[in-house]
């Protein structure tokens, strides 16, 4: 019965969020899907810093081996950039040989689809690790008391709305469309439900290596908006658009730290 409650509740919560979130960045919000970007990177910098980050430290954990694996994911996910530009680089020149005026537009587009392109696996591969730790807490509420399970599940739906907002705001730019984007959101989303099942099962044994989840998870993303989204950000712009630019931006901190918050507070009490 228990482990009934904690499938539906992870699935509730990984999956529900993502649909939420789909439901105000393409639909409430679709007309403002230039700036989703800038939200995108307030969104993903505020989950690193004031979620993810803090409750991986608050285990206890010697803080150089956490900040040791930070700059570890940070230097691994630079070098998986590296080979996927020069394996696209090494296609593109072999592709545009003896065509000079194709080799410069080719150039043009391989650029900015390399930046959306590495935004995109490296949200995902943050998301699905996020995501799996998000399962096996609310797996540990539910062990301790099925009504701290359910508090748990809604405090990681309420906290992550935003959050994927800014997720589907990046993956959307390197899939074929918005369902597509959907989709692969809600397969991440999806193992919140199998990090319920397998914390279930193992939460004592799971539960030393959960700081290092969030820590990879945080690192991909503050790498993903410090990479990828933040030099997109970095245009000559009129003092109107610069203007739109930083409120977008602060809006995404500020709905990531607002839903933590009230998050945070229904949990305690």
């Amino acid at each position: 019965m228990t482990l009934t409650a904690i499938l539906v509740a992870t699935l509730l919560a990984g999956i529900g969020s993502v649909w939420l979130a789909a439901l105000l960045g393409f639909g409430l919000l679709a007309r403002y899907t230039q700036h989703m970007l800038s939200l995108a990177a307030g969104a993903l910098l505020a989950t690193s810093f004031t979620l993810l980050l803090p409750e991986a430290f608050e285990s206890g954990i010697e803080p150089s081996r956490l900040l040791g694996t930070v700059l570890g994911c940070l230097i691994f996910f630079f070098l998986l950039d590296k080979a996927e530009l020069w394996h696209h680089g090494h296609e593109h020149h072999h592709d545009a040989s003896g065509h000079a005026h194709g080799h410069g537009h080719g150039h043009g587009h391989h650029h900015g689809h390399h930046d959306l392109r590495s935004g995109g696996w490296a949200v995902l591969t943050g998301d699905t690790l996020h995501c799996f730790a998000d399962g096996v807490l609310i797996a540990s509420a539910f062990v301790a008391n099925p009504g701290l399970g359910w508090l748990a599940a809604l405090a990681v739906l309420m906290h992550e709305v935003p959050h994927h907002m800014g997720d589907l705001a990046v993956v959307r730019e390197t899939s074929v469309n918005r369902r597509m984007a959907v989709v692969k959101v809600s397969l991440a989303g999806a193992f919140t439900a199998l990090g319920g099942a397998v914390g279930f099962y193992l939460v004592d044994q799971l539960h030393a290596y959960l700081p290092y989840f969030l820590v990879v998870a945080a690192s991909s993303f503050m790498y993903v908006a410090l990479a990828d989204l933040i030099p997109q950000l970095q245009k000559k712009l009129s003092a109107r658009e610069t203007g739109a630019q930083l409120f977008w931006l602060a809006l995404g901190l500020v709905l990531v730290l607002v839903a933590a918050e009230l998050a945070h507070s229904g949990h305690t009490h």
